[in-house]
């Protein structure tokens, strides 16, 4: 009768390290996703502030460059917070350590702030492209695109590279969200209210 259950107690603790297992590979593939998807954003937002630090045109018009407008000045800045916390996120979520509630709770807070910093610093700028591009006549304001395209071109794809960066920021705000959310149990139901 002993050897029967050392067999069903030696089975269920393969059962057990073999759950393990699977547990530490999904966390090691977790943690692999996790780490490049925090890197990505740093080429892209530093793609972003280059080509708009490097934005200016000057012709028999005038002149305009990137700091002449508060919005692509708060762009450049926002670009620049997320290239820093992404480089710094990515090492401390690359090394092997515990992830403990307090290290959850500060990435799922910076994760949303970073990707609603970056979404306004986009959006806002989209919005000053619009009206460079179209005007806006009950104003009298001229579109300034037809004579400043290339700084325009140079917006527009600065923005774009932004979008692609608030992407990624979203997926890791969802990563993070997980990250946290599942070391938590879920509630219990009370089957005696009715």
């Amino acid at each position: 009768m002993e050897k029967g259950s050392g067999v069903v107690e030696t089975r269920s603790s393969l059962q057990m390290t073999g759950a393990d297992d699977e547990l530490e590979g999904n966390t090691s593939i977790l943690r692999t996703v996790e780490t490049f998807m925090r890197l990505l954003p740093i080429g892209l937002c530093v793609t972003a502030l280059v080509i708009m630090l490097k934005n200016s045109e000057e012709n028999e018009y005038g002149s305009v460059a990137y700091n002449d407008l508060g919005a692509f000045r708060y762009l450049v800045h926002a670009n620049g917070i997320c290239a820093g916390y992404s480089l710094l996120s990515a090492v401390i979520v690359a090394l092997p350590r515990p992830s403990t509630m307090p290290k959850a709770w500060t990435f799922f807070l910076l994760d949303q702030v970073l990707t609603y910093l970056i979404l306004a610093a986009g959006a806002v700028s989209a919005e000053v492209l619009y009206l460079a591009e179209k005007g806006d006549p009950s104003t009298t304001w001229s579109s300034a695109c037809g004579s400043f395209g290339q700084f325009c071109h140079k917006v527009t794809a600065s923005i774009a590279i932004t979008f692609v960066a608030v992407v990624c920021y979203v997926v890791l705000s969802l990563i993070s969200s997980y990250k946290l959310f599942s070391k938590y149990d879920a509630p219990l139901s009370n089957p005696t209210k009715a």
